[in-house]
């Protein structure tokens, strides 16, 4: 307890400090003219510093620069010691009601065991029951690259695990041998999942392709099985890969031998 007290002495002589550091008073007021209210909040009028410091000191008050940057300055006649600490409580009740969100990372293997996928999913839930968002990372080395598949898996199971905790702020994504994701705190009456993107203008490109490769030559063809070969890797949620239908050499579909 006693300690307690002792630090929130220390943050008010640091808020009276910030505060004495910006705020002019009495003879440290450097405007010609000043717009000077009183400590019952009456306007006595435009006057020069020293008229209105004569007035303070007539009762026993100071004169703060309350407002320096208006045209004229606006100053009041208050208790200065009074001022500092309502200025410094202020302070501390809107630090108290900051919130910080920080970013946590927790790291995976494509190879990451049941038991300790579990510890790491537990401490994913940990961190967003704080309100700290977490950036889920699968690692790939060497050979591992061309399993790629299996951190997708991974990531999609990461999700369904999580359930109603968890919504996707940012979806799976490969970032050199990394397979990453951001995921953040649900607030209520959120959505868990980030909404698909444009599918009327995917299904328009999926249409329009259709069209312009039944007028393709065999190399193109070709081409375009090889851009479809390096797409991302596919039997996930997050990375969702359609059948294309089976053509011979020409381009023509293959028709079976009942036809």
């Amino acid at each position: 307890m006693f300690q307690a007290r002792t630090r929130a002495r220390r943050n008010y002589r640091i808020a009276d400090r910030r505060v004495t550091e910006r705020v002019r008073i009495n003879e440290r007021i450097r405007a010609r003219e000043i717009r000077v209210v009183d400590d019952e909040g009456k306007q006595l009028g435009i006057m020069p510093p020293y008229e209105a410091i004569k007035i303070a000191r007539e009762r026993g008050l100071d004169l703060v620069e309350v407002s320096p940057t208006a045209n004229p300055p606006v100053c009041r006649i208050v208790n200065y010691g009074k001022y500092l600490y309502q200025q410094s409580k202020r302070e501390h009740e809107a630090r108290k009601h900051q919130r910080s969100i920080e970013l946590k990372e927790v790291k995976f293997r494509p190879r990451t065991g049941v038991h300790d996928f579990e510890t790491k999913r537990n401490q994913i839930a940990g961190f967003l029951e704080e309100g700290s968002k977490v950036k889920a990372t699968i690692m790939f080395r060497g050979r591992e690259m061309a399993h790629r598949n299996l951190g997708w898996e991974m990531m999609d199971r990461l999700v369904k695990d999580l359930g109603e905790l968890v919504v996707v702020e940012i979806r799976p994504r490969q970032e050199g041998p990394n397979l990453t994701a951001i995921l953040a705190p649900k607030k209520p009456g959120q959505p868990s999942k980030p909404k698909p993107a444009a599918p009327h203008a995917a299904s328009a490109q999926a249409s329009a392709g259709t069209s312009a490769g039944s007028h393709a030559s065999p190399a193109g063809h070709h081409q375009a099985g090889a851009a479809s070969g390096a797409a991302r890797p596919a039997g996930t949620e997050f990375a969702p890969r359609p059948a294309a239908p089976s053509a011979n050499a020409a381009g023509d579909p293959v028709k079976s031998p009942d036809q």
